[in-house]
């Protein structure tokens, strides 16, 4: 397939006809709700087998007519990123580790049998996105422009088989930051019933099946109480994999952090590899290898855990307050925040929002 590189001015840009007016789109930016409101326009790319990938270019967001036998309506043939793009004080607007999303959608392609986004691509995409609808980046505290690229299958066929037909896109939504209140513990329930993904799974990639498999799971915990899903392994059902949609680190109370070890089942977060970049160079220990349940329960009970966190793009650093299962229900340290969580979220967020120096050169200006 076509891997010619490309810049953000390879893409043509077809004006919106019908923009959002400046009344709406101030009432949008006052009221930041995450995922709901989307900016005017998207980035677009075509792919087929015979052309690799064609036609760049900003388009007006809106609906997309597809073939009732498009193969991603019948056999789930997608992928999807996420990551932001933050206002910064000197006016710039800029996103972190893209590269690293760009390469993860690459490897969640080849995993769905999709065609591969040239890393090029990916980048130019979302720079000339952000270029068009900069009017639409936030500007209050902790908000920014949520990018979400995606990838389906179009081609019309009910078969199994590669697909010879494909659409990338870029969307956008304002969004604020996830605690709107101040940074809160959340409470996690471990799930033992249902499981993400299992050994030669679909875990590593980030594709919808992943996540609709989890729904009714979550849902499920909403109802008993909790805000969030921990999954385990579906050999043993013992060891940690993930949560929902965010990766998992253990805080002992001589301060090594210990997270689970990749194996295939689990997405390699960029904000979970980041993180264990900044806890090394603040000289702790951080140790990748599995982690059972019981091990987790008993260290809890012991206060040999002190802290327990989540990490993803949209929460950037979440702690855990709680955690149960059919037959437990524990409080994490003193159920608050703790100060391992809370200094390496602020590092990280001081980064992203150019109020601390980026020495790792993770911040790539967009417009």
């Amino acid at each position: 397939m076509t891997t010619t590189a490309s810049t953000a001015e390879a893409f043509r840009v077809v004006p919106n006809p019908n923009p959002a007016s400046d009344e709406r789109r101030a009432e949008v930016l006052s009221d930041l709700k995450f995922g709901v409101n989307f900016s005017d326009h998207m980035a677009r790319i075509s792919w087929n087998a015979e052309d690799g990938w064609n036609d760049r270019r900003v388009e007006a967001y809106g609906p997309l007519p597809l073939d009732p036998a498009a193969s991603v309506l019948h056999y789930a043939g997608e992928i999807f990123e996420g990551l932001k793009a933050y206002p910064w004080a000197d006016g710039t607007i800029r996103t972190f580790r893209p590269e690293e999303n760009a390469k993860r959608f690459q490897r969640s392609a080849r995993r769905m049998a999709l065609p591969e986004l040239p890393v090029e691509d990916f980048l130019a995409s979302i720079r000339a996105y952000v270029q068009t609808d900069r009017a639409w980046v936030p500007t209050a505290p902790d908000s920014s422009l949520y990018l979400r690229p995606f990838l389906i299958a179009t081609d019309v066929f009910l078969g199994l088989r590669q697909p010879k037909a494909a659409e990338y896109l870029v969307i956008g939504s304002p969004s604020g930051p996830y605690f709107a209140g101040g940074v809160k513990p959340v409470s996690i329930w471990v799930e033992q019933d249902y499981h993400r993904a299992g050994p030669g799974g679909t875990g590593a990639a980030k594709c919808g099946g992943n996540y609709a498999a989890s729904l009714l799971p979550q849902m499920e915990a909403y109802a008993r109480g909790y805000d969030q899903v921990l999954y385990m392994d579906a050999k043993s059902d013992k060891v940690l994999e993930e949560l929902g949609g965010m990766n998992v680190f253990v805080v002992l109370k001589d301060g090594t952090v210990v997270t689970p070890v990749l194996t295939g089942n689990i997405l390699e977060g960029v904000t979970r590899s980041s993180i264990i970049q900044l806890l090394s160079d603040d000289d702790l220990k951080v140790v990748e290898r599995p982690i059972t349940i019981d091990e987790l329960r008993e260290g809890v009970a012991s206060g040999d855990v002190a802290e327990v966190f989540a990490c993803g793009t949209a929460a950037v650093v979440t702690p855990v307050g709680k955690m149960g299962s059919t037959d437990f229900e524990q409080q994490v340290g003193d159920g608050q925040p703790g100060p391992v969580t809370m200094k390496v979220r602020q590092t990280l967020t001081d980064i992203q929002y150019g109020r601390a120096e980026d020495t790792y050169g993770w911040m790539e200006i967009l417009a």
